[in-house]
């Protein structure tokens, strides 16, 4: 990225925690749905009805599709109850549906926050009702402090449902360790470059290096004939693994957020390559815009473009 659009990358990553931000923008009659109108091209909706929807369009196109629910760093036990129901919800639909989807999560959304057992309860109450359904799980990476605790239960709870996995942010230098590590475990590993702001000393940033890096974590995985998510929109990464034969694996799949490059997922999808798009619902969705203008500047373009056709246009959504 240019020295300016990291600027403002890092200016978003400072925001994106500023609970009086998040709660004013959440309660504001005039700028709520203005922000909704814009985050709709990376949001499906805020109920499952609209999510659902999205993975139903989706899946119809010829795209495997990843389903979360969004939502991190519950406070309460009834909160995250409430969450957890919701997720088993959403599996029995998908399950009902007959789609063969994934369902990902944080796990301080529904109750690491609280305790690690709280959430390895939940997980595996979800990791059954999962299996039941042919549903895969993801659990997404969080900041690095939480990394060991994230890991740790992962662990516990995939050596009983080999229907969970796990997300690995390639940026942190302690992720070659990690991922030796997990290759001894069944779950499939998401493989992301990393999004959160962390302490200079733990992380690589954006570089040559990191892509390097980040392909080398790819034939690792490929080589063990791991299950893998190749978690990126860097296309110049992505023709390089495809160049190279790494993405034509029965155990690979590439996967990329709704809304981000939908010509490079077409292309990838005509090509016969397993391709997921990541699809996300719920109120909790400020965390997750900021996240997606920060790691991708140029998404800022497509999120004014569609705040101010709506305002200007007929009244619609730029996109539904």
């Amino acid at each position: 990225m240019l020295n300016e659009e990291i600027r403002f990358s890092k200016a978003l990553k400072s925001i994106a925690r500023d609970q009086e931000l998040k709660s004013y923008l959440q309660h504001s009659k005039e700028l709520y749905p203005i922000f909704m109108k814009g985050a709709k091209r990376f949001v499906a909706g805020e109920t499952r009805k609209e999510g659902m929807e999205r993975v139903i369009s989706l899946s119809n196109e010829g795209y495997e599709v990843s389903l979360e629910y969004v939502g991190e760093n519950t406070s309460t036990e009834e909160e995250c109850i409430l969450a957890k129901n919701e997720f088993l919800k959403l599996i029995k639909d998908l399950g009902g549906a007959e789609l063969r989807a994934t369902v990902s999560f944080d796990l301080s959304h529904i109750g690491m926050m609280i305790s690690d057992e709280l959430a390895l309860n939940h997980l595996k109450e979800l990791a059954k009702e999962a299996q039941g359904q042919g549903i895969q799980l993801m659990i997404s990476m969080e900041e690095s402090q939480k990394t060991e605790r994230i890991l740790s239960i992962y662990k516990k709870a995939s050596t009983e449902y080999p229907n969970v996995g796990i997300t690995l942010q390639v940026h942190l230098k302690r992720s070659d360790r990690d991922l030796e590590e997990l290759l001894k475990y069944p779950g499939r590993i998401r493989l992301v470059k990393g999004a959160y702001q962390e302490p200079k000393d733990l992380y690589i940033p954006r570089s040559s290096e990191l892509d390097e890096r980040y392909i080398e974590f790819v034939t690792t995985c490929v080589h063990h004939q791991h299950p893998l998510s190749v978690a990126t929109h860097d296309e110049t990464i992505v023709m390089k693994l495809k160049e190279n034969g790494l993405l034509d694996r029965p155990t690979v799949e590439v996967e990329m957020l709704d809304g981000v490059r939908p010509d490079l997922k077409a292309f990838l999808k005509d090509s016969h390559i397993q391709t997921k798009v990541y699809v996300t619902y719920g109120s909790e969705w400020y965390l997750y815009l900021v996240h997606r203008i920060a790691e991708h500047p140029a998404n800022i373009y497509p999120f004014i473009s569609d705040i101010i056709e709506w305002k200007h246009g007929d009244g619609s959504p730029a996109l539904t």
